[in-house]
């Protein structure tokens, strides 16, 4: 199986990032996860869902490298797949509309590597994880159900809210595939 690289991009590792990253992790496997960019005080906090790096991705001389980026025009395909030994995304929060910081941040670096999209829709990154590995197990993309855009209701008291996650989410069993514990912490957070 290929390796799939977070390059962390945001400033701090945030509780939602490590929320996301956990899900990776029980995805593709702590051996087949890397981690790049992390600041030194948060290595252990990531050590036990897959491999830890402070160095960017830009930095090490990996070969066989595809980074998933939302912009490039080529989708990743089952066949494409078997030629990539890494697959790097951008451990980026996401915003609405999109930023296109995978570009900015990867794909627009490291110029000798191929970048593919998954759908060319806004994912987040542990859904883009899936759905990479869902493909290079044989899957292809128009194989794949998804929902774009959903609503979590939370209760706070006799008053309900809901937050509304505009990304693009795999369906399984008519549901978007989405951590438990996000939708948890999604509820305890005050300032949403």
């Amino acid at each position: 199986m290929a390796t799939f690289i977070i390059e962390h991009a945001e400033k701090k590792l945030s509780q939602w990032c490590v929320i996301e990253y956990r899900q990776m992790s029980k995805y593709v496997g702590k051996q087949n996860l890397f981690f790049t960019n992390i600041l030194k005080k948060d290595v252990k906090k990531l050590k036990p869902y897959g491999s830890v790096e402070t160095r960017s991705m830009t930095q090490l001389q990996l070969q066989k490298v595809c980074i998933l980026d939302p912009n490039t025009k080529k989708t990743l395909t089952p066949e494409d797949a078997k030629q990539f030994d890494y697959f790097v995304f951008g451990g980026i929060l996401g915003d609405a509309p999109a930023r296109g910081r995978t570009k900015t941040v990867l794909t627009d670096k490291m110029k000798n590597v191929e970048a593919r999209n998954l759908t060319g829709k806004q994912m987040s990154t542990d859904t883009a994880v899936l759905v990479a590995k869902m493909i290079a197990d044989g899957t292809p993309v128009e194989k794949i159900q998804f929902q774009d855009t959903i609503e979590i209701t939370l209760k706070k008291g006799k008053i309900q809210e809901s937050v509304i996650l505009p990304y693009r989410y795999v369906l399984e069993n008519g549901k978007p595939k989405i951590s438990r514990e996000l939708i948890t912490y999604l509820a305890k957070k005050q300032d949403l």
